[in-house]
């Protein structure tokens, strides 16, 4: 700060605001009878306030009761909204300039009561859905929050999967109306700002006994496209109408549905909270029953309030001199900037100033603004005008050099406008040179210094305000050499390693040797364990690196330095041991027991790595343990593996080491938890037994399974149990995974009955349901469809295909999986003219239902093997005739149907394909270039292999005796399916 030369006035500084006005919603109800709109700022001297609403200063003298100013805040009593309602901004000003605050809204929020008038019963008939409307008064401001009453207050109605109340309408949304449902609602509608509510009259419900048996989803509740701001929480609704009470999902269309996402309600609500700029997309909700689904979707676009990215402070500039004052704002849509000074609109976009003057000093506000609102960031520019001088930075008495090197002298005197600059040694004016070069700040640099360069230097400064000189001795030294650099060096972890260090310099002069690895100083003292340095020779900087650590290799740079200058030589030190630990490791393809693991290689530390060491961690104990593979044993060359005979629905960590000849390596940070997949327990209870009970009781004992044995959630047993005289087996299910005991309680139960006794672990069960209408359409002699109904059931994750030839056994099948989205598969690469097998059956993590009975096809004959025989391809005016051979099917192929012709440019792959029964067809004659023309059997199998014949624009006819010559592409096969 540069305040010495400066007025007493000046000495101070421009406003700060520490507090500023915001948005006020005053309820026209309030018992206050006063509005205070806050503003306060700091300054030397202290600041002084006025207010404008709409842009209209307010006179305080005027209207002395209705406004008060304490301090720099604004008080309103009796406040009015005809009077009063507006946009405020609060001004401060002192003899530096003034500044305005950010604009604040003062609004009147109101609530107004429901019509008195009775409004009309709803019939509807039970089963279907209902809707009333609750048709909130008029209010500001538009932030209410809706609840429905039943019959009493406060008998506010429970939400429910079958009944919902939006939050933007506050209508009352009834899915399936039940017979409990009636009733007498009234709409409860509160208004946060103000905390004020009101009620609706009542609404009868009156249910219809004449129950419908269903119906479609129909999605009333509906959410809009949606503009949220960065940061925000978003709420979308979606609710339907249906019969069964349908079920709703949400997706982000085409990717993942946000982290921060939450569903409550039912599924009726979904919540992001945080929201950022990825979340922008695409929402869908699905609402599905038995009968069919119904879908919505809309945007939500992310957008965002600005933000400074550079903003401005308060700065202090020479008159005369260029100035760019940046100021950079981000957010969405982009910020304008402008620019106020001393309150009043001054620029708008880069503020820039050629040249300084004395008038550009004064408070300025730069205002980034974009549709969501403004920011204000406000700094004071002075203008200095000042006589050079050499108070604030003297140049100093004498500068070393070392000779062959180079030499600063600075001169920074302090002035303003800029100085004229003039060097001089002894009675020389000194100019820009091979060897001197006079830099912009006033600094003179002499390289490859000599011993001639010794002397006194000068610089001598002048502006319109006065002039000023310095002076520095320029004394010239022996430069710094390395006499005996450091070499490479290659050891073992656990090795010594020396690195040689010898320097000549100055002898007037001290010399210091530093080491660097890898750009790093080296604190010796503090890493004596492994650090030492030489210090029986002179000029010796020798560092001795004990028991050499992998983190200790790299390049070691020595540096012998003086005051003047330095010298600096480098080697390498190669420590060669065990790998490090790999990176980046991932759990893949969870399955109930095998994972994937990937990852990125670590450093091999100069030994290739040969394997790695995959363990595991579970809840039940703390140890590390290795893991079976497959394959077995994994290469040093992988990245990633499949882990297998893990437990089914167990919570699983992973790390892994690597391992070279010199040993293995530290494992790698440990991987996210995970929990394998679920399966159908394969584990029965041990020791069943029983016994002991009192007369006419039956007591059953087993020792329960452990929690690793559960393979899935609402895990517990089914106990059977039968007397040897009865045919059919008494069931029962013991829900509780660690009861043993269940005691069977029949008072027809004849005394020292014997039982026999089975006990069986159950989970989230298999689905039961077997899929329907399975159908089979075959396609080909190598392809054919399988098709089935939907399982309407959430469990049910997807569906597995099984399929076998006549040929094969059924254990032998081959096996396709789809989700459960999928209704139809493709099978492929079928035999031709075989009898085939497929079956249908739904699965989710625990298992696999039901399969459907096998359903018996048979696939085509293969196709003709014979491709048509091309005899002519002749021109006649604008078209090319193509006669072949009609192609006769053999005995175990499938029969002529016609001929498929695709008629291309040459060297293309798309064209126009016709379709013919004859043995012949006309083609349009190429105007340019060459086409061919592709022809093939089509048969009931499939289509035949392909003959083709090329046809030039030029050609005026082709005969039958020259198509050796024009057809040299018949016989060549093209597996081309079109």
């Amino acid at each position: 700060m540069y305040f010495n030369f400066l007025s007493d006035e000046q000495k101070g500084y421009g406003p700060i605001f520490e507090e500023q006005p915001i948005d006020t919603v005053y309820p026209e109800e309030s018992p206050e009878g006063r509005v205070t709109m806050n503003c306060r700022a700091r300054g030397i001297p202290t600041p002084t306030y006025k207010w404008q609403r709409n842009n209209w200063d307010i006179d305080i003298k005027i209207a002395k009761e209705h406004h008060i100013m304490v301090g720099g805040n604004l008080e309103i009593n009796n406040p009015a909204k005809s009077s009063d309602e507006g946009t405020y901004v609060c001004i401060a000003y002192n003899v530096h300039g003034t500044i305005r605050s950010r604009e604040a809204t003062l609004n009147f929020g109101y609530l107004h009561p429901f019509t008195p008038e009775e409004r009309h019963p709803v019939k509807v008939r039970e089963g279907v859905g209902a809707v009333l409307l609750c048709n909130p008064p008029p209010h500001y401001p538009d932030d209410l929050s809706y609840r429905w009453v039943l019959n009493d207050f406060p008998e506010f109605i429970t939400l429910d999967k079958r009944r919902y109340v939006s939050q933007s309408n506050g209508n009352l949304y009834i899915a399936k109306v039940e017979a409990s449902d009636k009733g007498n609602y009234s709409c409860f509608v509160t208004s946060n700002s103000i905390t004020k509510s009101v009620f609706s009259s009542f609404i009868p419900l009156i249910p219809q006994a004449d129950r419908t048996k269903g119906y479609l989803p129909d999605i009333r509740v509906k959410f809009k496209d949606t503009y949220a701001l960065l940061g925000q929480n978003v709420t979308l609704e979606c609710f339907a109408l249906g019969n069964p009470v349908p079920e709703i999902r949400w997706n982000k269309y085409l990717e993942p549905m946000p982290t921060s996402a939450d569903i409550s309600m039912s599924g009726a609500v979904l919540r992001i909270y945080n929201i950022q700029f990825e979340d922008e997309g695409t929402y869908e909700c699905e609402a599905e029953n038995h009968r069919g689904k119904d879908k919505h979707s809309a945007k939500v676009y992310v957008q965002a309030y600005p933000e400074w990215v550079e903003h401005i402070n308060d700065t202090e500039r020479d008159l005369g001199s260029e100035f760019h004052w940046p100021c950079v704002a981000a957010g969405k849509p982009i910020p304008t900037i402008r620019w106020l000074k001393n309150g009043i609109p001054y620029w708008k976009g880069d503020l820039r100033f050629p040249s300084l003057k004395n008038e550009d000093s004064g408070m300025y506000q730069c205002v980034a603004e974009n549709i969501h609102g403004m920011i204000y960031s406000n700094a004071e520019l002075k203008v200095i005008v000042l006589a050079p001088t050499f108070e604030f930075y003297p140049m100093k008495k004498e500068v070393l050099a070392a000779r062959g090197g180079q030499a600063i002298i600075e001169c920074k005197p302090r002035a303003a406008p800029r100085p004229k600059l003039t060097w001089i040694k002894g009675a020389d004016i000194l100019r820009n040179s091979t060897r001197i070069h006079i830099w912009y700040d006033g600094s003179l640099e002499i390289i490859n210094v000599t011993a001639a360069d010794a002397g006194n230097y000068t610089c001598f400064v002048e502006n319109f305000k006065g002039k000023a000189n310095s002076s520095s001795a320029l004394l010239t030294t022996a430069p710094t050499r390395i006499d005996l650099a450091p070499t490479n060096v290659d050891v073992i972890v656990g090795q010594n390693a020396t690195m040689q260090c010898h320097a000549s310099h100055d002898p007037s002069l001290d010399l210091t040797f530093i080491w660097l690895l890898n750009g790093y100083p080296i604190d010796v003292d503090k890493e004596s364990e492994y650090y030492e340095r030489s210090i029986m020779i002179k000029d010796n900087g020798e560092l001795i690196v004990k028991n050499a650590q992998l983190r200790h290799a790299g390049r070691y740079t020595c540096v012998a330095q003086s005051i003047v200058d330095n010298a600096t030589a480098s080697a390498d030190l190669v420590v060669r041991g065990p790998p490090g630990p790999p990176g980046g490791l991932k759990v893949e393809e969870i399955r109930n027991t095998s994972v994937v693991l990937t990852w990125s290689r670590g450093t091999d530390n100069h030994s290739p790595i040969s394997n790695y060491t995959i363990q595991s961690r579970t809840f039940l104990s703390d140890y590390w343990k290795d893991m079976k593979t497959d394959p077995p044993i994994v290469e040093g060359n992988v990245e990633s593996a499949k882990v297998i005979d893990l437990v089914p629905w167990m919570e699983y960590e992973f790390r892994i080491m690597a391992t070279n000849i010199l040993g293995t390596g530290e494992p790698s940070i440990p991987s996210q938890k995970i929990q394998t997949d679920g399966s159908p327990p394969n584990v029965a209870p041990s020791e069943v037994g029983g016994g002991g009970g009192s007369n006419r009781e039956l007591t059953i004992t087993w020792v329960p399974l452990p929690r690793e044995y559960h393979f899935g959630n609402n895990f517990g047993y089914v106990v059977a149990f039968k007397s040897f005289d009865q045919k059919d087996w008494k069931r029962v299910t013991v829900p509780q995974p660690d009861i043993g005991r269940y005691v069977h309680k029949d008072e027809s139960m004849p005394p020292s009955t014997q039982y026999q006794v089975k006990v069986r672990a159950f989970n989230n069960k298999a689905p039961s349901e077997r899929p329907r209408n399975v159908n089979v359409k075959v396609r080909s002699s190598t392809e054919a469809t399988v098709s089935w109904e939907h399982i309407f059931n959430p469990a049910v994750t997807g569906y597995e295909i099984r399929y076998w030839s006549n040929r094969e056994k059924e254990g032998a099948a081959n096996r396709l999986q789809v989700g459960s989205m999928n209704f139809s598969v493709r099978l492929e690469n079928l035999k031709p003219d075989t009898q085939y097998y497929a079956d249908v059956t739904a699965f989710n993590t625990a298992g696999f239902g039901p399969t459907t009975p096998p359903l018996g096809f048979v696939t085509e004959k293969a196709p003709p093997r014979q491709r048509p025989r091309i005899i002519s391809a002749v021109r006649s005016g604008s078209k090319y005739i193509i006669t072949w051979d009609h192609v006769k099917s053999q005995s175990n192929e499938s029969t002529v149907k016609g001929y498929k012709v695709l008629y291309r440019p040459d060297g293309q792959f798309n064209g126009t394909l016709f379709k013919t029964g004859k043995h012949y067809i006309e083609v349009p004659a190429p105007l340019k270039g060459q086409y061919v023309v592709e022809v093939r059997v089509h048969s009931e199998g499939g289509d035949g292999e392909v003959a083709q014949v090329r046809i030039p624009g030029a050609a005026v006819g082709i005969s039958p005796s020259c198509l050796g010559l024009l057809l040299p592409a018949i016989g060549i096969l093209a597996s081309l399916g079109f």
